[in-house]
């Protein structure tokens, strides 16, 4: 078993003749990358990119808002992962802009950390109504899932974010300006859904690619690995993470994301529609959303592409084109305590990462 700096090592003994550009997908590839300072243990070539990993980023601003709009006026508990409460929306001054704020100002907003808190919650208050706003990628969705499949109580509803995350890189890929060379497939999803999910990288758009772990030995081998691949001319689909990634995945896990939810086209913060990218509640299940229990709090008018806040670069950072400290409001405006947007919100955010790693001020603009 070969450790960082024999890995280190073998990355820098590799014949690379131009710039390579890996993109890691994962928040918590990002989060290990720029805590164990790897970015400046590789060689000058390899450039790594933080992607679309951060779902609290992605979740549109119409969900946040109308979560805001239940806790404040349909006198609900509303209860939600907690990175979400403090996810800004775009809204005039003096009004409220994050569930945090809506809590601050009397409405019953719980953080959870898990669903079975949020059925705990809703038996414990059989006459009121609770919300679960649900936002995340597959590995959230999956005990979502199994929490619906166990049964819910009547008073339970949800407001369901959810995300897939590879069509977010294919819609890179297609776009042909991809702006990487090599991935890293997360490590977390490829334990639920299998590494196979990745391999459409390799087949049809001929790109490197490996599934890594979260420790910075399983990040270099799967950096090793890409970039020996470039050098050597060859594409495959690398496993460094074999102690919980198999093939195939999690196939109880899978059947209970497909009995729970359908797939559909959804929206991403700041980056519009795309494909097949979304969970909605499966027909079974229409009793337990929360659009259709509270319709008069669906706003159809804020549903739109650009809907950062203005000057926030968050959807730029989410795909990979800038880097965090090159939006205009990073470390000035928008910081931790006081976040313009939500890549400086979610643990798994970028902005909010680079932050936590020291970068405070503007380097890469």
């Amino acid at each position: 078993m070969l450790d960082a700096q024999a890995w280190l090592t073998r990355i820098h003994a590799l014949k690379l003749d131009r710039p390579v550009r890996i993109m890691n997908v994962c928040g918590g590839h990002e989060r290990s990358i720029s805590m164990a300072g790897l970015r400046t243990a590789l060689p000058e070539q390899v450039q790594l990119i933080a992607g679309p990993g951060c779902p609290v980023c992605v979740c549109p601003e119409e969900d946040v808002y109308q979560a805001i709009q239940l806790a404040v006026h349909a006198n609900v508990i509303l209860v939600a992962f907690g990175d979400m409460l403090r996810v800004p929306v775009n809204v005039p001054k003096g009004e409220l802009r994050s569930l945090e704020q809506a809590k601050a100002a009397g409405a019953d907003v719980r953080p959870i950390a898990s669903p079975r808190e949020a059925v705990q919650i809703a038996q414990q208050h059989p006459d009121r109504q609770v919300v679960f706003f649900a936002a995340g990628f597959e590995t959230t969705m999956a005990p979502v899932a199994a929490m619906l499949l166990e049964g819910v109580p009547d008073n339970l509803s949800l407001l369901l974010s959810g995300r897939l995350t590879w069509p977010a890189v294919a819609m890179l890929l297609d776009s042909g300006a991809p702006g990487f060379d090599a991935l890293i497939a997360p490590g977390h999803v490829s334990t639920v859904m299998g590494p196979e999910e990745w391999q459409f990288i390799v087949d049809k758009h001929h790109i490197p690619a490996a599934v890594a772990g979260f420790t910075p030995v399983s990040l270099l081998a799967a950096m090793y690995s890409v970039l020996r691949q470039l050098v050597e001319g060859k594409r495959f689909l690398d496993n460094c993470y074999p102690e919980l990634v198999r093939a195939g995945g999690n196939p109880a896990a899978q059947r209970q994301l497909a009995q729970a939810f359908e797939v559909s086209d959804a929206n991403w913060r700041g980056i519009g529609i795309i494909p097949a990218s979304g969970y909605v509640l499966a027909p079974r299940f229409a009793a337990q959303d929360a659009r259709t229990r509270f319709p008069d709090f669906n706003d159809a008018a804020r549903k739109r592409a650009g809907q950062m806040p203005p000057g926030c670069d968050c959807a730029q950072v989410v795909l990979g084109r800038i880097a965090p400290d090159a939006c205009k409001l990073y470390g000035t405006a928008c910081t931790p305590k006081q976040p313009v947007g939500p890549c400086m919100v979610s643990d798994e955010g970028a902005c909010r990462i680079w932050w936590s790693s020291g970068v405070r001020a503007r380097e890469h603009a």
